[in-house]
């Protein structure tokens, strides 16, 4: 891609996804997301009235005076998307490709928040950490993050979301809004280090405010009978022939997407997380607009 083609591609997509943010999505996302929480403000000697569950121990026993902890309720909001840049995202059979929806759908968040004057940054990831970029303000921030939805090319192809959200956790120490944007093909999996451990979904979603925007082909899901077909894993590059006019493969295949959907319905459930699931050829605004009602 030229930079004249990315130029026009820019524009393009923030036309698109900045009139939708404003006209549609920053109401909802404002009553949704903003102001959520208390976040501690400063410490101050203790007052007849203050509540007594607000004394600050360690700073009245160094004083020798009562004080306490004093909280305001946090009004500026940290948006993280998560962006899934593996190599399963350059496929498409009907409309577009999984990545061009993957950047409108994260452009539209991304408007959305500066819409209110929050903080958004972004994270790619493969089954490494391909790229930060760390929270700000403004529209400028904002093309800059759209520039890299459409022209990041990563060094590796698989996947790895734990890693992604553990990223999440240790770079973001202050409770966030995060969208993990990704089409899934490879779900969190349990960590190896057994019983007693705690996965990084479940503390990633017990510090932060964790959605989950599943973005797939509908291949992802059903094998068309075409015959005899030669197939390419784009993330491992493994190339094998699939005879799709069998019905027993096309079940199978078939068989295999549901199971991988019942396993995050599972871990939706266990971590509380809202989630939406979109195909390509779908409006993505009205699931993005489920995704906030939820």
């Amino acid at each position: 891609m030229t930079s004249e083609e990315l130029l026009q591609k820019v524009r393009k997509i923030e036309i698109k996804t900045h009139g939708l943010s404003r006209n549609i999505f920053a109401g909802e996302y404002h009553s949704q997301f903003k102001g959520r929480g208390m976040a501690f403000s400063e410490v101050r000697e203790y007052q007849p009235g203050d509540d007594v569950r607000s004394i600050d121990w360690n700073v009245t026993a160094r004083m020798n005076r009562p004080y306490i902890k004093v909280y305001e309720e946090e009004r500026e909001l940290t948006v993280m998307l998560l962006v899934d840049v593996s190599g399963s995202r350059n496929f498409g059979s009907v409309s577009q490709m999984k990545r061009d929806t993957m950047a409108e759908v994260a452009a539209t968040l991304a408007f959305s928040t500066i819409e209110n004057n929050d903080k958004v940054g972004v994270i790619f990831f493969s089954d490494q950490i391909e790229k930060f970029i760390p929270p700000k303000k403004g529209k400028s921030h904002v093309l800059h993050i759209i520039r890299e939805l459409l022209s990041f090319e990563p060094q590796h192809t698989g996947t790895d979301i734990n890693a992604a959200l553990q990223f999440l956790t240790n770079a973001q120490k202050r409770r966030c809004t995060a969208f993990l944007i990704s089409d899934m093909i490879t779900p969190p999996h349990p960590s190896p280090q057994g019983r007693g451990h705690v996965d990084p979904i479940v503390i990633a979603s017990r510090k932060h405010d964790l959605n989950a925007i599943q973005i797939y082909d509908r291949r992802d899901a059903e094998m068309p009978n075409v015959g005899l077909l030669k197939v390419r894993d784009p993330e491992t590059g493994a190339r094998v022939w699939v005879d799709t006019s069998l019905s027993s493969v096309r079940n199978a295949y078939a068989q295999a997407w549901r199971d991988q959907q019942a396993a995050l319905d599972t871990i939706y459930t266990k971590t509380g997380m809202n989630h939406i699931s979109m195909r390509t050829d779908e409006d993505y605004v009205k699931k993005l607009m489920q995704l906030f009602h939820n």
